[in-house]
């Protein structure tokens, strides 16, 4: 059974640092691209990085420059890494396989001003 699993989210100040990690199971990862989508209270759930197996990366334009997704096809883990966050940053972070029906549960990631 496939399973993907976030952690890493939680409070934090407006031009602070977070860690998001997504830990997979179930699949071969290596030969699967990843993304981090995430969807604030009342919105659409938004594009935020995928990366391909090979480590092509893509981003949505309001994150640009400051998160940094990556991958480590050993532990089966993708990461991504939140920098100078903001409070529009503030939703529920979800991993997902692109192209799948499979998502993980989210993590609450909050922006304080």
């Amino acid at each position: 059974q496939v399973q993907l699993v976030e952690s890493g989210g939680g409070l934090v100040q407006a031009g602070g640092s977070l860690r998001l990690s997504c830990a997979a199971s179930g699949i071969i990862f290596s030969i699967n691209s990843m993304g981090w989508y995430r969807q604030a209270p009342g919105k659409q759930r938004d594009l935020v990085a995928t990366i391909t197996t090979g480590g092509s990366t893509n981003y949505g334009d309001s994150v640009k420059g400051r998160f940094t997704i990556s991958r480590d096809n050993v532990k089966k883990l993708v990461y991504l890494q939140m920098n100078n966050v903001k409070p529009e940053d503030t939703a529920v972070y979800y991993c997902h396989i692109p192209g799948s029906g499979i998502w993980g549960r989210g993590t609450l990631v909050t922006v304080s001003p």
